[in-house]
């Protein structure tokens, strides 16, 4: 008898194997058997997370050792991310959840549609400000300093103070409906009666006195309408992409999603520039088919405006249709709400934070150094194309193939992820930025001796610069929007929405034209110093390297941080997830089986290898 008790002690077979002898059939696997589509029963027991009967029939049920078996083996299904006993299967299209499909088409849309505004707006504030009477590419540096830099500032602040009051729908009508309105009646508006409203004589009379100098400030001034279409434009990049766009994005899909379909929806934003660009060169060359007289360039914009304003109503309708058609995924419930802080208190937090300085410190090293090439390259290029449609023409041929190299590197992305993950994809952006640069900067600094080369091909060496820029600004480009954006997105997720909507709006808002006034500011004191930009170019790569340097390094320090939090997360949900499918049976003192949850439950047994 004391053997026979031994054995049990070991083995613990059931007092009727009959029972469990389908499930414990070694001619199938246990796998197989556990995660059968259809709930397996024991002899009327049945064993789905639904439907658990409080009381079986047959007082000797499953043995205590037969039940810890089977709730550790419905654990390793929640662990693994297979389905629990009695889950139906999710529907599918192409091998995607339909769920996910519901976000991700919409998402996309969404992008196509807020990038192709985006690409006319970049291409059309530069012709306005470069290109006017009185102004030239020298303006870019102070408007991006004294104007831009003040309004995001300014901006952020009350989209923080609005958070605290708004929900989240309500906030994102509030901010995006009056850039759709602004942007209608620059068009009808404010462009057809600017010789009237801009003070043309009082800016000369000021440049008189002044000195040309002043001339970049003085522009402001002299063609404020512009200035501030030309702010509205940059803020459309960092408030409705950035904030709006993405945070939205960040809100309704999980981290696994992300990775899987952040940089492959880009594909179809980045079909938008190739189309954009081919908009603003149509609309660009209406004028060739003008009569004389007629202000081609008034006509050109009326009609890029009126599809900028149809293309937000659309961004608008896909918002409220995913609101009302798709549901939120789960969080992790542990993560605990902050409550609710002031303006202040929640920059002190977000600057206390490393995990949001690192962020940060990525947006401002990329503003800066793409400043740093950006500005020289349009000076030339307001060089070589002097007129308003010539200068609109050359930038939609830009946008086009920027949205092809941009198209290109989406393909690539998704390899990346999955094959280098995170951090290699994080560092990419910087990369190429650095070595595009130098060799633009090498071009201008030795463009002279190059000459009679150039000459043999065409071109002088003030063309060459320009394609050269073109080509740098492109890769860039595409490596921000296909790798940078992705990667600097999936870095919110694991963070608790006050955090995230927060550190957004500073991140995104302020940090982002935060980077380009600090690139416009190294190259107004380099100006000054050294006379002029051409003087300042050797200096200007090696302020360019540092901050590369610098951009890399919190990038691999957010990589460590990211890595950690999404463990974290990955592991509260799969605890999450196992206490609420999970039965936990337990034996009453009458012999017969009662459910309960893995919560609740204190008399079920602990399973251990010797258990099975």
């Amino acid at each position: 008898m004391e053997a026979v008790l031994q054995t049990r002690g070991l083995l613990s077979l059931p007092p009727h194997p009959t029972r469990v002898r389908s499930l414990l059939n070694p001619s199938q696997g246990l796998k197989q058997r556990l995660f059968a589509s259809k709930p397996l029963g024991l002899n009327g027991l049945s064993l789905s997370y639904k439907r658990v009967p409080s009381v079986v029939a047959k007082p000797n049920g499953l043995s205590p050792k037969e039940k810890s078996f089977i709730c550790k083996a419905e654990a390793a299904a929640a662990a693994d991310g297979q389905p629990l006993f009695g889950e139906t299967p999710t529907p599918k299209f192409l091998g995607i959840e339909l769920v996910t499909l519901k976000k991700i088409i919409p998402l996309g849309l969404m992008f196509f549609c807020i990038l192709f505004n985006y690409t006319i707006l970049r291409d059309t504030k530069d012709v306005l400000v470069v290109t006017a009477k009185g102004s030239s590419a020298e303006i870019i540096p102070f408007l991006k300093t004294w104007v831009n830099l003040p309004m995001a500032v300014g901006f952020m602040l009350l989209y923080t103070k609005l958070a605290n009051v708004l929900s989240k729908k309500a906030l994102f009508y509030t901010v995006i409906l009056p850039f759709i309105a602004f942007f209608g009646a620059f068009g009808f508006l404010l462009y057809p009666l600017s010789n009237h409203i801009h003070p043309e004589a009082l800016a000369d009379k000021l440049l008189a006195v002044l000195g040309p100098r002043f001339l970049g400030p003085l522009a402001i001034m002299r063609i404020w309408s512009f200035c501030l279409f030309y702010v509205m434009a940059e803020l459309w990049g960092s408030v409705v992409i950035s904030v709006l766009f993405w945070g939205f994005a960040n809100q309704i899909t999980t981290v696994e999603e992300a990775k899987r379909f952040y940089p492959l929806f880009g594909l179809g934003a980045n079909i938008a520039l190739i189309f954009s660009g081919r908009t603003v060169k149509y609309f660009s060359n209406l004028r060739q088919n003008l009569g004389p007289g007629v202000d081609g360039w008034a006509i050109s914009l009326k009609g890029m405006m009126s599809i900028v304003v149809l293309m937000g109503l659309a961004i608008c309708f896909l918002y409220w249709w995913v609101n009302k058609f798709v549901p939120l995924p789960t969080r992790s419930k542990k993560k605990k709400e902050k409550p609710k802080m002031g303006t202040m208190e929640s920059l002190k937090f977000l600057v206390s934070s490393k995990y949001i300085r690192d962020l940060a410190t990525l947006v401002v090293a990329y503003g800066i150094s793409i400043n740093l090439v950006e500005v020289t390259w349009k000076s030339k290029l307001k060089a070589q194309f002097p007129s308003p449609n010539e200068y609109s023409s050359f930038m939609g041929d830009f946008s086009t193939a920027t949205g092809i190299a941009t198209f290109t590197m989406m393909l690539l992305s998704q390899f990346i992820f999955d094959k280098y993950g995170w951090g290699v994809a994080a560092g990419i952006t910087p990369t190429v930025l650095l070595l595009s640069g130098v060799g633009f900067f090498s071009l201008i600094l030795f463009g002279g001796p190059l000459g009679p080369t150039l000459a043999k091909f065409g071109m002088t060496p003030l063309l060459a610069a320009v394609y050269v820029g073109a080509l740098q600004n492109i890769f860039s480009k595409s490596a921000k929007y296909s790798l940078f954006d992705p990667c600097k997105e999936m870095a919110y997720i694991p963070l608790d929405e006050d955090t995230k909507v927060k550190g957004k709006a500073a991140i995104d808002v302020v940090c982002n034209p935060l980077g380009k006034s600090g690139g416009a500011l190294i190259q107004q004191f380099m100006i000054l110093t050294f006379g002029s930009l051409a003087n300042s170019t050797p200096y200007l790569g090696g302020i360019l390297l540092v901050i590369v340097l610098a951009w890399l390094s919190a990038a691999k320090s957010l990589d460590t941080q990211f890595t950690e939090l999404r463990r974290e997360e990955e592991l509260e949900k799969e605890m999450e997830r196992a206490a609420v499918k999970i039965p936990v049976m337990s034996e009453s003192g009458n012999g017969s089986l009662a459910s309960g949850s893995a919560e609740t439950s204190e008399t079920s047994e602990t399973s251990t290898p010797s258990n099975i």
